[in-house]
């Protein structure tokens, strides 16, 4: 007894079969783990030299690197444009995209930018054509509140993201996450040496100078600033500040970029805001008065802050004075670079001074077409001379959405001082 086939039933589930084929495979291209790299065409630009003043507005926040490019974050994409004095945001000079994961930090350090990715994935790109240099595996990074719009915390302050150099002249990048850090050589992305530690005992706190990683440890007892060299992994060091007892809180000061570099430290204990500030380095730390306070910033060698209304310029080692400024009226340091210190006057005019003699370098209003003055400033960056500050609607509200949080829709002014 045989079967009858109906041919139509037949045709009808074959084609049915294609269909969930096409999108399958449709869905696939879609959703599935990829990179996109776009190379630049473009010669790579030479170095500008601005004049001294504002240079126009960003919707997104700059990283300068190499004095040359503006590097910038997207949702899942890191992209650089050309000139780094550009008024506006231009077609990017080259970009570097991946999916599912998101970019979740970047730093640089002259031609090489790293990102940083969701899903630990660490990926370095040559600067001056956007081609991939090396990719490495690092710890998952720790969750962090939501960036806003213009993505400053992502460039300006990546967490768990440091740069060194140790002192035979090693650049080495120190990536930190959930209970374990690594140390990856920054030229080739060889991994140098990984620690695992509790998560709740010890918070990585930024680099020194002379290549050492900085954390707060506890998971031994009792809270201690810990010296970690940035090359081997070996602690180097263990050190807890006199008179501090119980819980321990560490601030990096004076740092080139974000938390990496930095050539102090602020440590205060329980019902102590101010705290007390150490200058480290190759030693022990060294106690430096003269930057307790936290309205003083570190510029070089110099303690620069305000004392009785007047900014002051003293010696980070000595606390001896070494200029002062009555004339400048009230205002703060907003940021400080190698050679400057920048000045935010009430009235919304950039002074940038000498840190070593109190010399005015430059002076003008910070503003920028109609914008007026009427802004507070929020993140600042200062990097090759040049300033980027967020501007604030007032009075701020850190609850509203972007929209009423911001000045415009390019709240960002860049200067070059």
């Amino acid at each position: 007894m045989g079967f009858r086939i109906d041919r139509r039933r037949v045709v009808q589930v074959v084609a049915t079969l294609l269909v969930t084929a096409a999108v399958a495979a449709t869905v696939y291209r879609v959703l599935a783990p990829a990179e996109v790299s776009t190379v630049a065409h473009a010669a790579y630009p030479a170095a500008a030299q601005p004049p001294v003043g504002v240079i126009g507005r960003l919707p997104v926040a700059p990283l300068i690197v190499d004095g040359r490019l503006r590097v910038y974050a997207g949702h899942r994409q890191v992209y650089a444009d050309a000139p780094v004095d550009g008024r506006y945001r231009t077609t990017p000079f080259w970009s570097y995209r991946r999916w599912p994961a998101e970019l979740v930090g970047v730093v640089a350090s002259g031609t090489t930018v790293v990102s940083r990715w969701s899903d630990g994935r660490l990926v370095a790109l040559d600067a001056r054509d956007g081609r991939v240099a090396w990719r490495a595996d690092g710890p998952v990074p720790q969750q962090r509140s939501s960036v806003r719009r213009t993505g400053s915390a992502t460039v300006w302050d990546p967490v768990g993201l440091y740069l060194t150099r140790t002192p035979d002249g090693r650049d080495v990048l120190v990536a930190t996450g959930d209970g374990e850090e690594r140390g990856v050589d920054l030229t080739a992305g060889r991994e140098l040496w990984r620690s695992e530690f509790g998560t709740q005992c010890r918070n990585d706190v930024g680099t020194t100078p002379t290549g050492q990683l900085v954390s707060v440890d506890g998971c031994a007892g009792e809270a201690a600033v810990e010296f970690r060299d940035a090359a081997t992994g070996e602690v180097a060091n263990r050190w807890r500040p006199p008179g501090v007892t119980g819980e321990l809180v560490v601030t990096p000061v004076g740092c080139r970029t974000a938390t990496s570099g930095c050539s102090a430290l602020r440590t205060a204990g329980p019902g102590d805001a101010a705290g007390r500030a150490w200058l480290v380095g190759a030693g022990a730390p060294m106690a430096a008065p003269a930057l307790d306070g936290l309205d003083t910033q570190l510029a070089g060698e110099q303690v620069v802050g305000t004392v009785d209304g007047v900014l002051v310029g003293r010696s980070a080692r000595t606390g001896t004075e070494l200029w002062r400024r009555p004339d400048l009226g009230p205002g703060r340091v907003i940021a400080v670079q190698p050679g400057r210190v920048h000045v935010l006057t009430d009235a919304r005019e950039l002074i940038t001074l000498d840190p070593a003699t109190g010399a005015e370098r430059s002076r003008f209003t910070l503003t920028v077409g109609q914008d007026g003055t009427g802004y507070v400033p929020g993140a600042v960056y200062a990097a090759d001379g040049y300033l980027v500050v967020e501007r604030l609607r007032e009075p701020v509200d850190p609850d509203a959405d972007d929209q009423a949080y911001f000045l415009t829709s390019e709240p960002l002014v860049l200067a070059a001082t």
